[in-house]
């Protein structure tokens, strides 16, 4: 991107080269390059002022001042002077015609090192000028006259100067000018911007240690950057959103970001990540690991017999596993509707029955406590007689506090199905008797008389006079 601007102060030049000057407006202020409706030449003419050789030669032919010892020329003479000295910077000047000076802003991370760069295009080896912020020649062509030893020169050339800047620091942010003597001379611009990682990434808790849903804080700090970070918050690979407050001292900022967070017991042990995203770093985040206390959890599972139905005369074995933080320290176990059999011997979390018999048919007890709480799992034990072969009763164990769930005998069960079954039959017949629809008996009067006669002939005789005088057919419906 090119940029354009006005000259700059007298430059230190090789011996017999010239040396340029830009008038000053009263107050100090630089006279513009060129004004409106003036040609280059006229500018140049009008506005530059040599010192050089070339110069000093085209004067040498003025008349010498009238005494030794005046302090400046008279104003004839002064007028004549600047008349050849425009005339000859007019003719020593490059034309620069097409040419153009190419600059580009530079993005650097503070301590790293900065690369500035003035290109010409279409060189006419005219000189190139680099100068900084303060407006202090750093490069004159392949000369240094800043003592500066931060900058060196990469690469010098008619249509190149390229500076690399070492160990850059904030005050090193600015514009910095190339200016190119061409006729008219021209200044370009290109700025570098210093960007400053973060510092003392850290997260900080107000509690170290947290129960089992308690809400906790969390607080994650970027200090120091430019510009302000952006911070974000992961548990595990789930992002999670936080409040972000932004203080800014002198040019750096300081970012802080809070997080309020319910844990859970499965949140023990789990990272909770603080991640910044910043132009100058790159994966930056710092880890904070949740410690999380928790009641315990109890799970009793059978050891022995290593088949599911428990028989008379069997060994049972029944352990107790327990978890929590902090480690239980005191895990029992008891049975539940009645005294604990003697027989029975309890080692810890393990219950131990050598040889079972209907008696010991209950429900079993494992509990297991620490600082946070208290929590259970019932084991239900149902003896079978030695030659039975249904499916056994369900030992279902689950931690809990009120009550665990009963397992019910399959027999029992199918006996209940029969029964509902058998009523819903005994409903269908009678719903199917009431809807059918049933005909009558038919009676008429066709052999009346008959059961009197004496023969057969006479039954007849009779039937048939009992039909003509007989009352028409009815029929009953019931």
């Amino acid at each position: 991107m090119e940029r354009g601007g006005g000259g700059r102060t007298p430059l230190p030049l090789p011996r017999g080269q010239c040396r340029w000057r830009w008038p000053r407006r009263p107050g100090g202020e630089r006279a513009a390059l060129q004004e409106p409706g003036e040609s280059p030449d006229d500018a140049a003419s009008a506005r530059l002022l040599a010192s050089c050789p070339a110069a000093a030669a085209a004067t040498a032919a003025s008349p010498p001042a009238a005494s030794p010892s005046a302090a400046s020329p008279s104003p004839p003479s002064l007028a004549l002077f600047l008349l050849a000295a425009a005339a000859v910077a007019a003719s020593l000047l490059p034309t620069g015609d097409g040419q153009n000076l190419v600059t580009e802003d530079v993005t650097v991370v503070e301590g790293e090192v900065a690369t500035i760069s003035c290109r010409v295009k279409n060189s006419d080896d005219s000189v190139i000028q680099l100068l900084n912020p303060n407006r202090q020649t750093i490069y004159f062509r392949d000369f240094r006259p800043l003592k500066d030893s931060r900058f060196q020169l990469v690469n010098f050339s008619s249509s190149e100067l390229r500076v690399s800047l070492t160990n850059v620091s904030i005050s090193d942010e600015g514009r910095y000018f190339c200016q190119l003597y061409t006729d008219p001379p021209q200044e370009y611009y290109m700025t570098i911007t210093v960007l400053v990682p973060p510092r003392n990434l850290r997260i900080e808790s107000q509690k170290e240690t947290a129960m089992e849903g308690e809400e906790i804080e969390l607080n994650c700090t970027a200090m120091a950057s430019r510009p302000a970070t952006t911070i974000r918050w992961f548990k595990g690979s789930k992002e999670l959103s936080g409040k972000t407050e932004v203080e800014q001292w002198s040019d750096m900022y300081t970012v802080t970001s809070q997080l309020s967070l319910k844990v859970k017991r499965e949140d023990d042990g789990v990272p909770v990540i603080c991640q910044v995203d910043h132009p100058a770093v790159k994966d930056l985040q710092t880890k904070y690991y949740l410690d999380v206390m928790y009641k315990p959890e109890v799970q009793v599972l059978q050891n022995s017999p290593a088949q599911p139905l428990t028989r008379e005369g069997d060994l049972l074995d029944l352990l107790c596993q327990v978890k929590g933080k902090p480690e239980p320290v005191d895990v029992t176990w008891l049975r539940v509707d009645d005294e604990m059999p003697q027989h029975i011997i309890v080692s810890g979390s393990n219950l131990h029955i050598e040889s079972l018999n209907k008696s010991d048919n209950g429900t079993y007890r494992c509990e297991a406590s620490n600082e946070v709480g208290t929590s259970f799992s019932d084991y239900i034990l149902y003896v079978y007689d030695t030659t039975a072969e249904t499916e056994p009763a369900v030992h279902d164990s689950r931690a809990g506090e009120e009550s665990a769930i009963t397992a019910v005998d399959h027999a029992v069960i199918g006996g209940v199905v029969a029964v509902v079954v058998f009523a819903m039959l005994c409903l269908l017949i009678i719903l199917g008797r009431y809807f059918a629809r049933h005909k009558g008996t038919y009676f008429t009067h066709e052999a009346k008389g008959a059961d009197d006669a004496a023969d057969a002939d006479t039954a007849i005789i009779n039937a048939e006079g009992g039909q003509n005088n007989s009352e028409e057919k009815k029929e009953y419906f019931i």
